[in-house]
């Protein structure tokens, strides 16, 4: 142990007297504008631009409408509800809280949806009282058609698996927008399982 000090302590030493004043400046110079880039890196993913802005067309206290098709051809089913968006996280991020009814019954929900600067795209994750799984998605926004188009995935109870959802969000005006999700039918078709439709509440 005293060797392995010994050797620890004349290493430093030699690092520290024998290293060129020149090459130690220039190592010193090469730290600090490492520790600069990555200092403006991590202020450009913590800051709040215009990839949040386009989140900000969810704030708000709304009514919605929502139809859900079990299967392609059916009729759907309808229930109502109220969602609260807010910005949490200094502006980083939406939260929205829901309540309403589905199949008759009392239903919670809550979803997080930000923009990541580093990665550039949306990220969402969902979670209600229907299940005990996450639904998670990734996606972009396409300014020319003011919709959100994300791709993701749920956990499917009949066969215990992940299945792929397409999740678009369409900005109709600034005092509604709708939500639609689809998925893969029994003959491995894409087809529209939910529709939501939110309107600004009115004082």
């Amino acid at each position: 142990m005293k060797i392995f000090l010994t050797l620890v302590l004349a290493l430093s030493f030699a690092v520290l007297f024998l290293t060129p004043p020149h090459q130690a400046s220039a190592d010193e110079d090469k730290s600090k504008d490492m520790q600069a880039e990555m200092m403006a890196k991590w202020q450009a993913y913590a800051t709040p631009g215009k990839g949040q802005q386009v989140l900000d067309q969810l704030v708000g206290d709304w009514e919605y409408t929502v139809k859900w098709w079990n299967a392609p051809g059916t009729e759907p089913q309808v229930s109502t509800g109220d969602s609260e968006n807010e910005w949490i996280m200094g502006g980083r991020f939406i939260k929205a809280d829901v309540e309403g009814k589905s199949m008759g019954q009392r239903f919670e929900g809550m979803g997080i949806m930000g923009y990541d600067n580093a990665k550039k795209e949306y990220t969402s994750v969902w979670i209600d009282t229907m299940g005990t799984g996450m639904m998670n998605a990734t996606g972009s926004y396409d300014a020319a058609a003011k919709t959100i188009t994300e791709n993701g995935s749920y956990t499917d109870p009949m066969t215990g698996k992940g299945k792929a959802y397409k999740g678009v969000t369409t900005f109709t005006d600034k005092n509604s927008y709708t939500y639609e999700l689809f998925t893969t039918g029994p003959d491995g078709k894409e087809f529209r399982m939910m529709e939501i439709v939110y309107k600004r509440e009115v004082e």
